[in-house]
């Protein structure tokens, strides 16, 4: 594990500053409520002006700041490599988005090789800032977050999110096994935002099968610094391209890992 640096905590308090400018933007930018405005680059997956434009926007800005870390984007793919390594989601929860709804995000992470070191996520809608540095804790506006303590499955909450990647019957057999196990089943449209739930004890658990590093960057800090246990997305094909992924507080990871098959480890 990378030790803590001072060029690390800098990083992120960069980071949270380019964020929240981006988030601005991509408000003053959001669809009035209503029908969705944008384009589908697939079946229920939406790309609007926006997703381009903050992204530009952080891309140029953490480049003026840190000219020798590498970059990542959704939309531009690697622009550049390095050891350290920005990922940026510039709209998490695009369908939201698009229909001028307030799950969304822009979700900002590091990488040190292949562990993630600092995030930002900011839900400008929702007024919600998360950030985490490795080794010094997660917060939400400010103040630390922790995985929830529930221990009883039928007292759960597990977010499952959905992908036209996955074959319906995968999808239903999955939110079946949560159903099996007495927890209540949601979706909300944004995975960064759901491991963040996970995080700060909202959610009990999240999984998805098909997720992307992007997707996920920012809140993989978050749930090791608020102590939850996240299966081992960057070492099954998380680096590279898309992976599964499986998020829960400590009581019920076990439990839940095994009624989904997905493994901790």
């Amino acid at each position: 594990m990378p030790s803590f640096s001072p060029a690390i905590a800098y990083r992120l308090e960069a980071a949270r500053a380019v964020v929240h400018d981006a988030a601005r933007l991509a408000m003053s930018m959001r669809p009035a409520a209503g029908g969705p405005v944008g384009t589908q680059k697939a079946a229920q997956d939406w790309l609007t002006e926006t997703d381009g434009a903050v992204e530009a926007f952080i891309a140029e800005r953490m480049t003026a700041l840190f000219p020798e870390d590498g970059f990542q984007g959704e939309e531009g793919g690697m622009a550049r490599e390095g050891q350290l390594r920005w990922v940026v989601d510039p709209i998490d929860g695009t369908s939201n988005y698009a229909r001028g709804r307030n799950r969304w995000c822009v979700s900002l992470g590091l990488l040190e090789g292949d562990t993630p070191v600092a995030g930002v996520i900011e839900a400008p809608a929702l007024r919600e800032v998360y950030t985490a540095l490795l080794g010094h804790g997660a917060f939400l506006n400010g103040k630390r977050i922790q995985a929830s303590p529930v221990k009883d499955p039928a007292s759960a909450m597990i977010e499952m999110g959905w992908s036209n990647r996955v074959p319906k019957a995968v999808f239903i057999e999955k939110i079946d096994a949560i159903m099996s196990l007495g927890a209540m089943p949601r979706s909300g449209g944004s995975g960064a935002l759901a491991l963040a739930d996970v995080a700060c004890g909202r959610l009990d658990g999240y999984i998805e099968i098909v997720i992307n590093l992007w997707d996920v960057a920012a809140a993989l800090p978050l749930l090791a610094e608020a102590g939850a246990c996240v299966s081992p997305f960057l070492h099954t094909g998380g680096l590279t391209g898309p992976a599964t992924i499986l998020a829960a507080n400590p009581h019920i990871a076990q439990t839940l890992s095994e009624a989904v098959a997905i493994p901790l480890k």
